[in-house]
C-alpha cells in the first residue's frame, strides 16, 4: 500500500470539510470574500505566513541556496519577509481605515471606476499564473507519489482546490492555512533535525560548509548595486499589494491586529524560511553534484526520513501548495466579482454577490487548470508576474493613500507606463534591471501628469475669479 498517498488523500479530504463546513457560516459578500472582518491575532497571522510560504519557499529557495550558497536566498525568505513586515508597518492601518472590500476599491475612492476597473486587469492575470504554477506542483506530488499521469493529477488538483476554495471563501482558507502552516513548521523541523544528525551535528555541520557559501552578498562581477537593488524590488514592491495580502488586512477585526499579523507573519516567515536554507546548505555536503538543485530537498527527505516522516512532510509540500493556490484564487475572484461584475448588475442582494464571487472562484480556477495543464514552463511565467504591473499599482497606491497629489489622469498614466516599460525592457530591450525603470517609469508618469492636472485645475480656477 502507498501510505504517502494514503497519507495525502487524508490530508486532502480534511481540507474539503473544512470548507463545506465553513460555508454554512457565510450569509454575505464581507463572510465570503473577507471571513466577516473576524480574524484575530493568531490565525491572521498564520494566514499571512502560510499564503506566502508556498512550494517556491521549500523547493525553490532551497535549491538556490544549494547552487549559489547564502546568496541564493535574498528574495526568498529575505525579500519576501520584508515585505510583509513593510506591509504591516506602514501600510496595514491605513488600508484597515478605508474599510474596502479589495484594494481595486482603492482606486475607485481616490481617482475613478476607470481606474479601478484597469487596476483589476492589471493585477488578475498575475494572480492566475501564480495559481497555475501551484496547481501544476500539486499536480507533479501527486504524480510522483501515486504514479499517476501528470496529466490525471493536475486535474485532480485542481478540482480539489476549486472546491473547498469556492465552497468556504476566504475563512475556510484561513482555517486550512492554520491547519497548513502547522504542518508545513513540524514537516520542515523534522526534516532539519535528521539531516543535522547525518552530518554529526550542529558543529560539525557548520563546519563542513565551504567559507564562501555563506557570503550573504554575490561578489560576482557581472552584478552591479543596481542588480542587488532589482533583486530586492521585486519581491518587497512586486508583492506588498498583491489581493491576497490585502484582505489579510481587511479581514482583521482591528487595525492594530492587521499590523501585528502582517509584521509576525513576516517575522515568522523568515524563521520557518530559514530551515529550507540551512537545509540547502547542509544537504550540499551529503548530496554533492545534483543535476537538479531544486530537488535538494525532496532527495533529502527520501533519503532520510522513514515512510512515516516522509507521509509528515509531503503533507507539508501539499501544504504550502495548497495555501497559495487557494488564496490566489479567491484573490481574483474577488476583484473580478467585487470590482467588475457587481457594479454592472446594479444592487443585487447578498446572496447573489456570494454567487457571484463563487462562479468567479470557478472561472478563475478552470483558466489556472487550462494554463497549468498546457503551459511547459509555469514556473517561468510566476516569476515574471509578480513583476507584471506592481510597479504601476504600488506606485499609485502610494501617491492615492497617503497624498492628494494627482487625479485620474496621473493614476492611468502611472499603471499603464509601468506596465509598458517593463514588458518592453524585459522582452524587447532586455535591459539589466527592467523592475526599476518600470518603477522609474511609473513614479515620473505620475508626477508629471499629476503637475498638469494641478496646472489645468489652477487656470480654471483663475479663470473663474475673473
Amino acid at each position: 500500500m502507498n501510505w504517502v498517498l494514503l497519507g495525502i488523500i487524508v490530508y486532502i479530504l480534511i481540507q474539503l470539510v473544512i470548507g463545506i463546513v465553513v460555508s454554512k457560516k457565510i450569509n454575505n459578500e464581507d463572510d465570503y470574500l473577507l471571513a466577516g472582518r473576524s480574524l484575530g491575532t493568531g490565525l491572521a497571522t498564520l494566514s499571512v505566513f502560510a499564503t506566502w510560504f508556498g512550494a517556491e519557499t521549500c523547493i525553490g529557495a532551497a535549491g538556490a541556496v544549494y547552487e549559489k550558497g547564502l546568496s541564493g536566498a535574498t528574495i526568498d525568505p529575505f525579500g519576501y519577509s520584508l515585505c510583509l513586515v513593510v506591509m504591516g508597518l506602514l501600510f496595514s492601518i491605513p488600508l484597515w481605515r478605508r474599510q474596502m472590500t479589495t484594494l481595486a476599491d482603492l482606486f475607485k475612492q481616490r481617482y475613478s471606476v476607470n481606474i479601478e476597473r484597469l487596476a483589476v486587469l492589471m493585477m488578475v492575470p498575475g494572480t492566475i499564473m501564480w495559481a497555475a504554477a501551484q496547481i501544476r506542483a500539486f499536480g507533479q506530488v501527486l504524480s510522483a507519489t501515486g504514479g499517476f499521469q501528470v496529466e490525471l493529477a493536475i486535474s485532480c488538483a485542481a478540482a480539489v482546490v476549486i472546491i473547498y476554495t469556492l465552497y468556504g471563501g476566504l475563512l475556510a482558507d484561513v482555517i486550512t492555512d492554520a491547519v497548513q502552516g502547522v504542518a508545513l513548521i513540524i514537516g520542515l523541523m523534522i526534516l532539519l533535525v535528521l539531516v543535522v544528525e547525518a552530518n554529526g551535528g550542529w558543529q560539525a555541520a557548520i563546519s563542513k560548509i565551504e567559507p564562501e557559501r555563506l557570503r550573504f552578498f554575490s561578489e560576482s562581477s557581472s552584478n552591479s548595486w543596481l542588480d542587488t537593488v532589482e533583486l530586492w524590488a521585486i519581491p518587497v514592491c512586486g508583492s506588498l499589494m498583491s489581493q491576497e495580502l490585502v484582505s489579510r488586512v481587511l479581514a482583521s477585526r482591528s487595525p492594530e491586529i492587521a499590523r501585528r499579523a502582517c509584521v509576525g507573519g513576516g517575522l515568522l516567515y523568515l524563521a520557518v524560511g530559514l530551515i529550507p536554507v540551512t537545509t540547502g546548505l547542509l544537504g550540499y555536503g551529503l548530496l554533492p553534484n545534483l543535476s537538479h538543485p531544486e530537488q535538494i530537498l525532496p532527495q533529502l527527505a527520501q533519503t532520510y526520513l522513514s515512510s512515516f516522516l516522509y507521509v509528515i512532510f509531503a503533507g507539508a509540500l501539499i501544504s504550502a501548495i495548497l495555501s497559495t493556490v487557494d488564496s490566489a484564487l479567491l484573490a481574483a475572484s474577488a476583484l473580478i466579482s467585487h470590482n467588475l461584475i457587481v457594479p454592472v448588475l446594479g444592487r443585487p442582494d447578498e446572496r447573489r454577490k456570494v454567487l457571484i464571487a463563487r462562479s468567479a472562484v470557478m472561472v478563475c480556477g478552470l483558466m489556472a487548470y487550462g494554463l497549468a495543464l498546457h503551459a511547459g514552463r509555469v514556473y517561468t511565467l510566476v516569476e515574471e508576474a509578480s513583476a507584471f504591473g506592481s510597479a504601476g499599482v504600488i506606485t499609485v497606491v502610494v501617491f492615492g493613500l497617503f497624498t492628494r497629489f494627482g487625479g485620474s489622469l496621473s493614476a492611468g498614466a502611472g499603471l499603464i507606463s509601468g506596465l509598458v516599460i517593463w514588458i518592453a525592457g524585459n522582452y524587447w530591450l532586455e535591459l539589466q534591471t527592467p523592475y526599476l525603470w518600470s518603477l522609474g517609469a511609473a513614479i515620473f508618469s505620475y508626477i508629471l501628469l499629476a503637475c498638469y492636472e494641478k496646472y489645468v485645475i489652477e487656470r480654471k480656477a483663475a479663470f473663474c475669479q475673473r
